[in-house]
């Protein structure tokens, strides 16, 4: 009996020591994740007050907001463009992208047209050829269609094929769905003769705000980028370039050996790789004078192009030509861009557990105030969205409903996480060796978007008129 007491003693000791053991083990591990959560949230604290600042860089700053307008008035056109459209499966929109193109308000002679397809795209191919087919029966004898048959098949080869295949001195890109102010030509050609630079971004705009319960939010991203953050790119010398609208010479083009063909962001990759020469690269954005675009018609689409997006981003990061740009400032400034989208997807996976923690997890105040400061800022970025969206609205002529950032409000959260899952879903690709180009659809929502027209766009009698001036101008220039 005494035997039996002093085993079940023994037995009890040792339960109570595994048990203390184990207490304390797992205050060990709660303490170290409580401090790693801490430390991640400060450091998604400080990325998230850095970007509400580059948000706003403009706005806080008159002066660079004055520099990011267009001309007041434009010189006589002399700049020659060679128009790169770069199409697959556009049968939808290819044919008034053209017919934009070419009724702008500048002289035909000082521009050539080129809408480049896959051989396979028979579709936009026959598409385009019967537009051409037209305008040269209409006296317009500047565009053509060049057809490549190598691979990858993808946007950038299309481009280094288009631009071996013109000859003009500025080479510029619309997608196959842009609609472009009759006025752009005369913007760019002006900067040009004023400030002799080799690159201009012009700005690029969103429009069907209304089509989707997340197009309100890809709208104002776009608004913010090209508004306000781009320019402070443009400041520091680190400037990750759209993927239209853009204007190169065609010398810096030759310099820097055209663009990546199996990168799936060209557009930043080049503009990256342009700073690393020290060529600066002028930003121009107008709410007259944007392109206008839509945004991706359905959610499907919309993660395959944030998967894109985020996976070119991880290769141009990978690549490593950043880390050759000038001084330490830009180079922060390319990992920070580059390492964005994984700052996005570890932001909407901490905003879950942020919420977990507030309703779950008895912490000091200023721990817990701590842990929570990512959310509060989201919700900064929030009200700045719904003011951006009162200030885009205004810009282009609409006016929304109340229901509109109503749906924002509902919408910004499974927007973070949507986000989060396409850049998720970027590095699984790359890891698995998965690089082929996710094509977006295009369906031209922008097009019946309710947006006041663009000024500038009238019948053909005046559009006539405007570049017979333009021809004369160009002649008495180059006299």
């Amino acid at each position: 009996m005494e035997l039996r007491s002093k085993l079940v003693l023994d037995v009890g000791g040792c339960a109570m020591n595994v048990g203390l053991a184990l207490l304390a083990a797992s205050h060990v591990v709660v303490t170290f994740l409580l401090a790693c959560a801490v430390a991640l949230s400060i450091l998604l604290t400080i990325q998230s007050v850095y970007t509400l600042y580059i948000m706003l860089y403009t706005w806080d700053r008159p002066e660079a907001s004055r520099r990011a307008k267009a001309p007041a008035r434009f010189l006589p056109p002399r700049k020659s463009f060679s128009v790169m459209l770069p199409a697959r499966h556009e049968e939808e929109v290819i044919q008034t992208t053209i017919e934009r193109v070419v009724r702008a308000n500048y002289p035909l002679s000082l521009l050539e047209v080129v809408v480049i397809c896959s051989i396979d795209d028979t579709g936009t191919i026959a598409k385009a050829q019967k537009k051409i087919a037209q305008l040269r029966r209409q006296g317009v004898e500047n565009v053509r269609v060049v057809a490549f048959k190598t691979e990858p098949i993808n946007k950038p080869h299309g481009l280094n094929v288009g631009l071996k295949t013109t000859s003009n001195e500025i080479v510029t890109i619309f997608d196959a769905e842009d609609d472009i102010h009759p006025e752009i030509f005369n913007v760019v050609n002006t900067v040009l003769l004023k400030e002799q630079v080799a690159v201009v971004q012009c700005g690029v705009q969103l429009m069907n705000y209304q089509s989707s319960w997340y197009s309100a939010l890809n709208v104002l991203e776009y608004f913010f980028w090209f508004k306000s953050r781009l320019h402070y790119h443009a400041r520091l010398g680190m400037t990750p370039l759209g993927g239209n609208t853009v204007f190169f010479t065609r010398d810096v083009l030759q310099r820097v050996g055209g663009w990546d063909q199996r990168n799936l962001t060209e557009d930043a990759d080049i503009g990256i790789r342009i700073s690393r020469l020290g060529e600066p690269i002028r930003v121009v954005y107008d709410d007259r004078y944007v392109t206008r675009e839509e945004t991706p018609p359905t959610l499907n689409q919309f993660i395959k192009q944030r998967t894109r997006w985020s996976q070119g981003f991880l290769q141009t990061l990978l690549k490593g030509e950043w880390k050759q740009l000038s001084t330490p400032g830009q180079r922060l400034m390319a990992l920070y861009t580059l390492g964005f989208p994984a700052a996005q997807a570890v932001l909407g996976f901490y905003i879950i557990i942020s919420v977990l923690m507030m309703f779950t997890l008895k912490t000091p105040v200023l721990i817990a105030i701590t842990l929570d400061l990512p959310f509060y800022l989201l919700a900064a970025h929030f009200t700045l969205s719904v003011i951006g969206l009162y200030e885009f609205t205004a810009a282009h002529g609409m006016k929304p409903t109340l229901k509109t950032p109503l749906l924002m409000a509902l919408g910004y959260l499974p927007y973070q996480w949507v986000l989060a899952y396409a850049s998720m879903r970027a590095t699984m690709r790359h890891l698995r060796g998965m690089n082929n180009w996710e094509k977006t659809q295009h369906v031209g929502a922008h097009r019946q978007a309710g947006v006041a027209p663009q000024d500038g766009v009238g019948d053909e009698a005046t559009q006539f008129a405007h570049r017979q001036a333009g021809e004369r101008e160009a002649t008495a220039s180059r006299t």
